[in-house]
């Protein structure tokens, strides 16, 4: 499973993806305790609403990384996040961000 810059999935998506639907608190905590955040990119993954959620490094690296990455985030949460995120045979929203 990928998800590339510019992309964000949910740790619900994530779950559905790996076979365990319902599993996104699992998912969430991988992510928390992933020791290799340059490898697995954990900082792609937010909540289904298209808020950021937790990061191991803090929220503020979190959106910086995003940021760096072409995702727009405003006051905390994904702006135009239909038409980034990815979900693995879902079809994505047109996004509406300019």
């Amino acid at each position: 499973m990928r998800v590339g810059p510019g992309e964000v999935t949910t740790y619900a998506d994530l779950a559905r993806a790996a076979g365990i639907p319902g599993g996104q608190r699992a998912v969430g905590r991988m992510m928390a305790t992933n020791p290799w955040p340059g490898i697995v990119p954990c900082h792609r993954v937010v909540r289904s609403d298209g808020t950021l959620g937790g990061y191991a490094h803090g929220g503020h690296i979190k959106e910086a990384m995003l940021e760096s990455e072409g995702v727009h985030v405003r006051r905390g949460k994904i702006s135009g996040f239909g038409g980034v995120r990815h979900s693995w045979g879902r079809p994505r929203r047109q996004s509406t961000r300019r």
